[in-house]
């Protein structure tokens, strides 16, 4: 399909081979500026222009955003301010697009007397349908949003400049990771001490947008935070800020509190109060000051790294023995002084001597047992390791990829609603398998080789006849997407985890739902079970990894040791040892018999989103955002070997039954088979 860019089209899409819109007769551009492939409307801005969905064909066709600027009004001041604003947005994306959590700016550019603004596509819903589509938000959920957001804030107001339109909408979820992004910069504003003595043009979102900003259009960073803090209440309530303020002004702010279903904790009441003063000198003037009230005790937090600055985050080391009370305390104080008083350069310094500490405690703690029979293995040496192959078929992001058990064939899915099968040994595709009306977000084989499953945002798991291709039957149960699938190695159990935050385990054979397990708070990304068929592994974007007991369908522990979502989880061979990934850009190893953490795996730049064992146990391959595949001794957690190639997220991995091969997916569009070979 073509897209007519005409922003007043009422039916913009056309057939291929057209080249005139077939509902006002515009000559349709196949591709603005030889580049961007308009695929459909996003949002009208009123007249002003649209906000298309697009894609990059220099890039592999990866998604991106197109913002229209053409305003009806030619030599108005209207169209004046329009264009100083858009070019104000593209300079802000400029500026600030080197964050992980703010759109990157692709092009600007004028074609045909319209301007064109293009930035990163962020692939999820903004917080206010998030909130139409569920029930309201509890505090936990509310204090991880904040603490999202916050350093986003305090990344751009450490460069001057103010949003002035922080509101559910301009917040949105990405659905790989569960990150959240800060959009929308139209309304930003550089400041200076200069400017803020001057009134200036009101701009904002009434009721989310305080009375500084309303009324005199001046604009600080205490003024993001009260949008932040009005953004909370609404998402805590349900109650909009705007009808709020329709109906009583600024009134509603003294007394939010009668709006709320149950009382917050007394930390997050205060801040949200303090977030929501109408009187700007008794607001909070920093992110930094939220924070410190907020997470008064995560002295080591810090801001997320630039998305190119090829930086490793500073994760969580091992815990101190606890016959060493002296040491604690002095890098306590250690941390204390970087955090106070001189940046992130003692930080590193800091953490270099803190994890040099651990380590060698740790090479004397005799109480150390679950890390005894890791620390006796023996360094791995990979020899030649080649990218064998690269597949390309899908149309979009492959987000899983499937080995059968014989190695013969690969399963594959992705958001064009497909499930490709192809021959591990050539790289051809054998056949496509479709029925779904919604992407495919997670394809499995069991261990017999008979079955093929897969689940899909459709709500619906499919069970395929692998030999022959068929759909044998489709399991409707679960009310949210399915985007976790876990199959006993008997091959008669199936474990399914979703959005709608529970675990289904139904009888593979008959397709039988045989319990549902509930526990965790946020959505269900990735199960494991192990090789007993005893113990099941969840991890969820409520930060949590939950084990159960399958059989008889109890929780036996929750694990709390990550910062951030967990986004994978996976089982050793033997049992013994549980790998979970996370948002914080590391890999946690933990003892699956004891639920104690051993180590931590940390040497990505960016979320790492999927995990996997070799077949003997001894590889640990995990995949990321920073577009690399490691590889590590499960031993020892020594890292091996980084695997580049890809050119966009790595979605899926996972090795041959024998070992020698590691095929991945990603969100390039293409699926890459590795040889790996001792």
């Amino acid at each position: 399909m073509i897209c007519c860019l005409n922003p007043d089209c009422p039916n913009p899409l056309n057939p291929n081979g057209k080249k005139f819109c077939q509902s006002c007769s515009t000559p349709l551009v196949s591709l603005l500026r030889n580049r961007f492939r308009v695929i459909r409307v996003l949002s009208d801005e009123g007249g002003f222009g649209r906000t298309y969905l697009s894609e990059d064909v220099d890039k592999l066709n990866e998604r991106c955003v197109i913002k229209q600027l053409a305003p009806k009004f030619q030599g108005t001041w209207s169209q004046k301010k329009a264009m100083e604003l858009f070019a104000e947005e593209a300079q802000r994306l400029q500026d600030l697009g080197e964050h992980p959590q703010i759109p990157t700016l692709l092009a600007y550019f004028e074609q045909d007397g319209c301007l064109y603004l293009v930035q990163q596509f962020i692939n999820g819903d903004n917080l206010l349908k998030e909130l139409e589509q569920r029930k309201p938000y509890n505090a936990r959920e509310i204090q991880s949003i904040l603490l999202d957001l916050l350093p986003i804030l305090k990344f751009i107001h450490d460069r001057k400049v103010i949003h002035r339109d922080i509101k559910p909408e301009n917040i949105i979820r990405d659905k790989s990771d569960g990150r959240l992004s800060l959009i929308d910069f139209g309304s930003s504003k550089q400041f200076t001490a200069k400017v803020q003595q001057k009134s200036g043009t009101s701009i904002g979102s009434h009721g989310y947008s305080p009375l500084e900003q309303i009324r005199d259009g001046k604009a600080f960073p205490a003024s993001d935070l009260f949008g932040l803090g009005a953004t909370c209440f609404h998402l805590l309530t349900g109650n909009s800020p705007f009808q709020l303020w329709m109906e009583s002004g600024y009134s509603w702010v003294s007394n939010w509190r009668e709006y709320l279903r149950s009382p917050l904790n007394p930390e997050l009441d205060f801040v949200i109060d303090k977030l929501l003063k109408k009187d700007i000198q008794e607001r909070y003037q920093s992110a930094d000051e939220v924070l410190r009230d907020l997470t008064p005790k995560q002295l080591l937090a810090l801001p997320p790294a630039g998305k190119s600055s090829g930086k490793i985050p500073p994760t969580r080391a091992p815990s101190l023995p606890k016959s060493y009370p002296l040491l604690r305390i002095l890098i306590l104080i250690s941390a204390l002084i970087m955090l106070f008083g001189f940046g992130e350069s003692w930080y590193k310094h800091f953490r270099q001597i803190q994890t040099n500490l651990v380590s060698r405690l740790s090479q004397h703690n005799s109480s150390g047992k679950d890390d005894a029979f890791l620390r006796q293995s023996p360094k791995i040496s990979l020899g030649e390791v080649s990218l064998a192959k690269t597949l390309q078929g899908h149309e979009n992001s492959v987000l899983s990829v499937a080995i059968s058990p014989d190695g013969k064939t690969i399963a594959s899915s992705g958001d064009d609603r497909t499930i490709k099968l192809w021959n591990l040994a050539t790289g051809k595709a054998i056949s496509s398998l479709n029925g779904y009306s919604q992407q495919v977000n997670v394809v499995m084989i069991s261990p017999d080789g008979k079955t093929l499953v897969s689940g899909s945002n459709d709500n619906t798991i499919k069970i395929w006849n692998l030999p022959t291709r068929r759909l044998i039957r489709t399991l409707e149960g679960h009310s949210d997407s399915v985007h976790a699938l876990a199959i006993s190695a008997d091959s008669e159990t199936l474990v399914s985890g979703s959005d709608d935050n529970t675990i289904k385990i139904w009888n593979l054979t008959t397709g039988e739902q045989i319990r549902t397990l509930a526990g965790h708070t946020f959505w269900v990304r990735s199960v494991a079970i192990s090789p007993n068929g005893v113990v099941l592994a969840s991890g969820s974007f409520d930060k949590t990894i939950k084990i159960w007991n399958i059989t008889k369908g109890y929780s036996i522990r929750t694990l709390e040791g990550n910062s951030q979502t967990v986004t994978a989880v996976a089982i050793s061979p033997d049992g013994r040892i549980l790998a979970s990934a996370s948002r914080d850009r590391t890999i946690k190893l933990w003892n699956l018999t004891t639920g104690r953490e051993i180590r931590t795996l940390a040497g990505h730049a960016n979320t790492v989103t999927t995990v996997a064992f070799s077949a003997d146990g001894k590889i640990i391959a995990s995949g990321s955002r920073d577009r690399t595949i490691k590889l590590w001794n499960s031993a020892t957690g020594e890292e091996i070997l980084t695997l580049a190639g890809h050119t966009n997220t790595i979605t899926s991995v996972t090795f041959s039954p024998d070992g020698k091969t590691l095929v991945s997916g990603s969100e390039d569009n293409t699926i890459k088979i590795w040889r790996l070979s001792e």
